[in-house]
């Protein structure tokens, strides 16, 4: 018998793009629900020269979300904030070193809106952020044990047998925690995080596949530090790499800017790469990407093998988007577009829209909302996002909207002073993007950007003050206040 998706939503059956209800007692459609850490739209389905086949061939199963956005370009805020369904704002966490439950203990989380729904929870890798947070993941949320959610990049050593091969990696004279920034070593997959991340999920895929279930892989990359086996450094040409301009944007505030200390160092004890330094991190980016995506082929491959494409929404997404020079910036912690874009692929059992793209906004914050209605369980109460499954049956429907935030100094949390100096709160429409940054304690505005992406899409000049009165100004301004109330501080909302 054919499966179809149970929707909640009556006239997405009207509108033929997705199934009819399953009928009463019919099975539930399983969540296989991966995240990847630190990646960027740099994708082969998104027009990137990332060899990523696995990816691709899911989009091509799926609607491809051309402009989704996180909610705070860094692990923790933005992890918290879709597997609560809850802006940082809501939360009032944005830093990586306070656990979400910290301020929040009893919120619903994703995957235990779905244990307490009768689903088999599972977590494999990093779904809930690690490292500096107090407690280690959520067990609450699963049905049983995480699985290598809790570590470090730092300690991401090869692990083989024998006599560990040479690193080809020329490095750029510092480490990352306890392993170089750069390694190139001719090693297996499951040598690194990933590839035993990859192989923990296929067996715990045969262990829940006759029940419904809600399986959460966590892939550890492309985040760095840039050690992806050989054989995927191998796909990629460091001369061939797209060419990047590392100048600031004209007339955007001090504000807009970080120092970049998660990959050169913190002052006074940061470097400044040199060219062939910053090609080799590009490089290793663009290897990372493509072993994650190998690893994504693995689980992809077993989920076939067993037979359960056909009755598993699939969704592939990334926590926030990365820097690689671009602005003068290196990793996250902007609102600029690099940081604030994410990749978004939603695949569903007899779709009508796969393997079409969408230009609609979306934010992750939706995610909580779109799984619990694709698989018909009553709504969660208390979330800020909407679902996306309109979307999903016509892509032009959905939002005009997207907002993404971010703090300065943006780890404000390991400053003497332990409260951040300012906020930014950026919306990004249709055709722009404009964004504020706030005093914290008084809410007053410190400075401004707009950039007008119909002309300028890589946000290379501020126009805020050419643009002041225009209409698309005076859009983006007013939704921004709308949402983000002018002279309140973040504490009091």
């Amino acid at each position: 018998m054919r499966f179809c998706l149970s929707l909640t939503i009556s006239t997405l059956v009207a509108s033929g793009g997705l199934c009819p209800p399953l009928a009463k007692g019919a099975e539930k459609p399983n969540v296989l629900f991966i995240v990847a850490d630190d990646l960027r739209v740099e994708l082969g389905c998104y027009g990137s020269i990332a060899k990523t086949p696995n990816i691709d061939t899911l989009a091509s199963k799926g609607l491809r979300f051309d402009r989704a956005y996180c909610q705070q370009a860094v692990c923790n805020p933005s992890r918290s904030s879709f597997l609560t369904g809850k802006r940082p704002d809501s939360l009032h966490l944005w830093s990586n070193g306070t656990h979400f439950r910290e301020k929040n203990p009893d919120v619903t989380t994703l995957p235990l809106w779905f244990k307490e729904n009768g689903y088999e929870t599972r977590c494999a890798g990093k779904i809930f952020h690690n490292w500096h947070t107090k407690e280690k993941g959520d067990r609450r949320s699963w049905s049983a044990d995480e699985f290598l959610h809790y570590a470090t990049h730092g300690d991401d050593k090869p692990e083989v047998k024998g006599e560990l091969p040479p690193n080809f990696a020329r490095g750029i004279g510092r480490d990352y925690g306890a392993v170089p920034m750069c390694e190139c070593r001719d090693v297996p997959d499951e040598a690194y995080y990933d590839g035993r991340v990859a192989a923990e999920a296929v067996k715990v895929l045969g262990v829940v596949k006759d029940k419904p279930f809600f399986l959460a892989v966590g892939f550890w990359k492309p985040h760095a530090p840039f050690n992806a086996p050989k054989k995927y450094w191998d796909l990629y040409d460091a001369k061939k790499l797209p060419a990047f301009d590392a100048g600031r944007p004209k007339g955007a505030p001090e504000l807009a800017f970080h120092d970049s200390r998660e990959i050169l160092g913190i002052p006074p004890k940061n470097i400044t790469p040199t060219a062939a330094q910053a090609a080799e991190m590009r490089h290793g980016y663009f290897a990372n990407i493509s072993y994650m995506d190998a690893q994504v082929g693995k689980v992809l491959k077993a989920l076939d093998d067993l037979k359960l494409r056909d009755r598993t929404v699939i969704v592939f997404v990334s926590d926030h988007g990365y820097h690689l020079g671009e602005h003068g910036q290196w990793a996250k912690t902007s609102c600029f577009e690099f940081d604030a874009r994410v990749p978004l692929i939603i695949s569903a059992p007899a779709m009508k829209t796969a393997e079409k793209a969408t230009s609609s906004l979306a934010e992750l914050v939706d995610l909580f909302p779109t799984l619990t209605d694709l698989c018909g369980l009553k709504a969660a109460p208390g979330l800020d996002g909407r679902s996306l499954v309109p979307v999903l049956a016509d892509p032009t429907k959905g939002k005009t909207l997207a907002f993404t935030q971010h703090p300065r100094p943006a780890y404000f949390d390991r400053t003497e002073k332990g409260v951040p100096d300012a906020m930014g709160y950026s919306v990004r429409t249709e055709h722009a993007r404009y964004t504020e940054w706030r005093d914290w304690t008084t809410g007053k505005v410190l400075g401004a950007e707009f950039y007008d992406h119909t002309r300028d899409p890589n946000e290379r000049t501020n126009a805020f003050d050419a643009a002041k009165d225009s209409a698309a100004m005076k859009v983006a301004r007013a939704s921004l206040h709308t949402q983000f109330p002018p002279d309140t501080p973040p504490a009091n909302r």
